[in-house]
């Protein structure tokens, strides 16, 4: 049996990792994402899903249906993170400790970047390792998940 049940959740234009914008978010594919999680999970011994959607909704029913099923989220909500309380109100309705993800240096892009509804709920943020932030993010959650039990 897995140690831990984490979830990893992708926000907007996520699926066009490869393609879009090469020069911010480089060329690897969700799918190249989602296989070297996979690999680092099978490593760590825990349980990981990847999840993706371009809908507010569908990621707050994702959120919310994570309760009692998965012990911590990986989020990166792409420009969700700017603007949605309701992904945010998620997140602190159901207690989960997450860590909100940017593959980009989001501080050095437009100002609307800068500003996060996640942060101030978020257990940390990882911003601009490029998709190495999420193999941190998966580490660092597992030592969290550790230190907790």
């Amino acid at each position: 049996m897995a140690k831990y049940s984490i979830l990893v959740v992708n926000g907007p234009n996520l699926n066009l990792l490869g393609t879009r914008e090469p020069e911010i978010y480089g060329h690897e594919t969700i799918k190249d994402l989602e296989n070297m999680l996979k690999k680092v999970a099978d490593e760590l011994n825990v349980d990981i899903e990847c999840y993706q959607s371009n809908h507010e909704g569908d990621i707050v029913d994702k959120i919310q249906n994570s309760r009692n099923k998965v012990d911590f989220i990986l989020l990166n909500a792409g420009a969700y993170t700017h603007t949605s309380v309701a992904i945010r109100d998620a997140l602190a309705g159901i207690d989960m400790p997450f860590y909100e993800i940017h593959i980009s240096n989001v501080h050095k892009r437009e100002e609307f970047r800068h500003h996060s509804f996640l942060s101030d709920v978020a257990v940390g943020v990882i911003v601009g390792f490029g998709l190495d932030g999420y193999e941190f993010a998966l580490r660092g959650a597992v030592r969290f998940l550790d230190r907790k039990h």
